[in-house]
Formats: structure tokens, C-alpha cells, sequence
């Protein structure tokens, strides 16, 4: 959803403002001090658009929001890959990628159409196109584009489509439906002011099973938060762990909604204090979390006899649940010429249950800075930068399948053990409803594997709001 940073209006907006969104921010605004108790729907955004619009404006005015903008994702590698003699250094080629994503988003407020006082019903759908850089220079790990894969090569695919009933003046909110887990929790709107995806979205280790259903994909759910003071929320919900569910076979189109591919539960918790120093021009956002996931996984090692079973060709030893948890957190430092400029700081780390997980912790920082030159005040510099450790077993198992002439799995073509992502950007408000991002981004280790050759590229972000 197109939102200003954490609900500030929207002549401030940058990048933090795609469709999409809107869970995030809304988990990201604490209440005001001299905010009421009355049920009612929050504000829907208003965002900057290229082109007036009155119907927007006469919809809105009758509680129907719908906005439609596209994101445009461009990365070219400017280093050489690594050659060898294997069939997948072979394939790999120094080149250039483009992708992006259309999105249609349509809010509606129940309590303007029927008089049902707090009720909002929300539903996103998104058209994805192009292909990502990454793979031409062997990793699989973090897409250089982040608008790549997922929408299910189609036309429309529908990311979600909920309910939410808020009471005594967003101090309780519930929603239930078709929901992206990860778009309420260890979410922040800013994540997506940079490009590649092993930040843009959500740090990608927040994903690292296939039972976490992140933008675009949803899964039935139900989600309460509740704020106990103005500045601290508690959330938790149940997602049901839906098979396939970034598989074109399963969920090519998001319309499929039978239960048949139901195979366990996620049970999320998280909290957070929100606060808001000298007189509103600092906000921060403190947050934890931590998740159950019920279905069984295969340890990423172990037999069932305690032995490798790269080596000994076993069935893998099975863990009846895994676990993930979290701490996140952004702070404004500065603010210069308004509230709605400054300098914010990003810190976190995510922690995987270490005998399923692929990635078992991912640790990120990044520096926004917004409207620093005074002629050129909604204009955003970035740096962020994420480090990857991979799993023990994995690694280990990756050195007992070389031994054995095993093929590797991850698409792999030497060892795993950890990687990095830094980019750099600067986002240029064009007109209102354009924005322009030139960006460069580097890898180290792609694919946490020492035997590739770092990359570096060089792309852009475009984002066109049209209403």
C-alpha cells in the first residue's frame, strides 16, 4: 500500500511506499497520545500520484480506496562470473536482467459503506514480469531484483485478501483471511527503499522455509494485536502451513483456496516498543519475535542413525517442529528542515532453528537518509547491507556429498558457508508519483560459496504511483 513513512503525509513519500505495505505500516504507527477510544477504520493512504485523479478522490470519499502503481527493477552485472569446466559454471554468463511488478490494491471501509462500525476489508493483486541478475553469476540465495518470482506467471495473482475489525481506537485489532504472515510480522516499511532481495521485502532469512508466507504469497490466517499503551504492541496469530506455496503448481494464480495442501501450523509472537523522542521528530521501532512451525523437516545432516546421511544414503532423522526468532529495530537520528526528513539507522538478526534451517542467522544494518540537500528535500540516500551464515550441517553435508560424487542441493557448485549483500542507492523524486533510484550492488560469496567470484552490478529502481 502506498503509505508516507509510518503514516507521515504523503508529500514526504520516497520508496517506502510501494503498494502492499499498508500491514507493516500500520503495525508501525503507535497510537497518538490525544487519539480517542471509538471504534473506527484507520485512514486509509492517500498517496502521491502522477496523474489527479477526482474519482479517486470521490471513492475514497465514500470508503472504496484502490490504487494501482508498478515497480520497476533493473540490475546488470559489470564483474565477469566464474568459468569452469562443469555444466553450471557453463551456464553461467556476465548480463543483465530487468523485472518488475504491476499491482491493484482496493481498501474498503465497511463503516462508510454499511455503518459496520471498525470493519475493513483489503485485497492486492499483482502481475510480475522479467527475470533476476543473480542466477547468471551462480547464487540462489538473494535476488539482485526483488520484484522477481512468486506471482505465478500470470496476469493476476492474488497476494491477499482479509478482514480486519479494529476496536477502541486501534488499541485491539483482528483480522482473518488470506494473509501474508510476514507482512504484519518482522516487517517494516522500510526494508524496501533498497532493491535487492535479501533485504527489500523482508531480510531474507525471515523466509528461509517455504512455511513462511511472504508477499506475494498468502495462506489462510488469523491475526490479533493488541496495544497496551500507546507505544507497545503484542501480536499473534495462526497461519496453517499451506505445501507449495511459492509453487506455480499450487498457487500459481493465489485463487486456489481448498484445505488439501494443508500440512501443519505457524504460530507467530512479537512485540514492540514504538517510541517517538522530541516531540515527534525521532520515531524508533524496538521490536521481538520468535514463531513455531508445526510440520515435521529433515534435519539438515543426520541420519536416523546419528551418521551423515550424505554418506551413509539414509533417510534423513526428522524434527516433529522448527522454530525462527528475531530482533529488529530503526531509529531516527537526525531530522533536518521538517519531521518528515532525517537520517534513520537500521540494525537486526534473525536466529533459524540450526538443525532444519538453510541460513541459520542473518544479520543486517543500513542508514536511510531523507531530504539531506535542502533543494532536494524528498530525495533519499541508502546503504544497507546483510551477512549470511549458513547452517552447520548444511556445510557439513555439503562436504560429505562431494566425497561421494553426490550432487549438491541449493543449486550448489562448491560448499556453502556464508555470504554477503551491501547496495548503495540514491531514490530521485522525479515529479510526484515518480520515483528513480540509481543503485549498486555487491555480492561477496555468492551463494555463500568461496569458489565463486564476488559481483558487483549496477541497475535501478523505478517506482510510477498512477492512482
Amino acid at each position: 500500500m502506498a503509505f508516507a513513512v509510518y503514516g507521515l503525509p504523503a508529500r514526504a513519500q520516497v520508496m517506502d511506499k510501494d503498494i502492499g505495505s499498508a500491514p507493516s505500516v500500520l503495525v508501525a504507527t503507535p497510537i497518538a497520545s490525544n487519539s480517542s477510544t471509538q471504534t473506527s477504520v484507520p485512514d486509509f493512504s492517500h498517496p502521491e500520484a502522477i496523474i489527479s485523479n477526482p474519482l479517486s478522490k470521490w471513492l475514497r470519499a465514500r470508503g472504496f480506496n484502490f490504487l494501482v502503481d508498478n515497480t520497476n527493477e533493473f540490475a546488470g552485472a559489470i564483474t565477469p562470473p566464474t568459468r569452469g569446466s562443469t555444466p553450471g559454471f557453463i551456464n553461467y554468463k556476465q548480463g543483465a536482467s530487468n523485472a518488475g511488478q504491476y499491482a491493484m490494491q482496493l481498501d474498503i471501509d465497511w463503516e462508510k459503506v454499511a455503518g459496520v462500525r471498525g470493519f475493513a476489508t483489503h485485497m492486492i493483486t499483482v502481475g510480475r514480469y522479467g527475470t533476476t541478475a543473480n542466477r547468471m553469476f551462480g547464487d540462489w540465495l538473494n535476488h539482485a531484483s526483488e520484484d522477481y518470482g512468486g506471482g505465478g506467471n500470470v496476469v493476476v495473482h492474488l497476494v491477499y485478501m482479509y478482514g480486519e475489525e479494529t476496536l477502541y481506537g486501534g488499541r485491539l485489532a483482528i483480522a482473518a483471511g488470506r494473509m501474508s504472515e510476514i507482512s504484519d510480522f518482522a516487517a517494516s516499511p522500510l526494508f524496501c527503499n533498497f532493491q535487492n532481495g535479501s533485504f527489500c521485502g523482508r531480510p531474507k532469512g525471515i523466509t528461509d522455509t517455504n512455511f513462511d508466507a511472504g508477499y506475494p504469497a498468502a495462506t489462510w490466517g488469523f491475526r490479533v494485536r493488541g496495544r497496551p499503551v500507546n507505544s507497545v504492541y503484542v501480536q499473534t496469530g495462526v497461519y496453517p502451513i499451506e505445501n507449495g506455496i511459492y509453487q506455480v503448481y499450487q498457487h500459481r494464480t493465489g485463487f486456489k483456496f481448498n484445505g488439501a495442501n494443508i500440512i501443519g501450523y505457524a504460530a507467530p509472537l512479537e512485540t514492540a516498543w514504538e517510541p517517538v523522542f522530541r516531540k515527534g521528530t525521532l520515531p524508533g521501532h524496538y521490536k521481538f519475535g520468535a514463531q513455531v512451525f508445526s510440520t515435521p523437516q529433515n534435519d539438515n545432516f543426520y541420519d536416523l542413525y546419528g551418521g551423515s546421511y550424505a554418506l551413509t544414503r539414509l533417510t534423513p532423522k526428522k524434527h516433529s517442529a522448527s522454530w525462527s526468532t528475531w530482533m529488529m529495530l530503526d531509529q531516527r537520528l537526525l531530522h533536518y528542515r521538517d519531521k518528515n526528513s532525517g537520517l534513520t539507522a537500521l540494525a537486526g538478526a534473525i536466529y533459524n532453528d540450526p538443525h532444519t534451517a538453510l541460513r541459520k542467522y542473518l544479520i543486517y544494518g543500513a542508514l536511510i537518509n531523507r531530504g539531506l540537500f535542502p533543494s532536494r528535500p524528498y530525495d533519499t540516500m541508502g546503504f544497507a547491507f546483510t551477512y549470511t551464515k549458513i547452517a552447520k550441517g548444511v556445510t557439513m553435508m555439503e562436504q560429505d556429498s562431494l566425497l561421494t560424487g553426490g550432487a549438491l542441493p541449493n543449486h550448489a557448485t562448491g560448499v556453502q558457508r556464508n555470504t554477503m549483500v551491501m547496495e548503495a542507492n540514491y531514490a530521485i523524486r522525479v515529479i510526484p508519483g515518480v520515483i528513480f533510484t540509481p543503485l549498486f550492488e555487491y555480492y561477496i560469496h555468492p551463494n555463500a560459496q568461496n569458489n565463486l567470484r564476488n559481483a558487483a552490478l549496477l541497475g535501478f529502481k523505478s517506482h510510477i504511483q498512477f492512482m
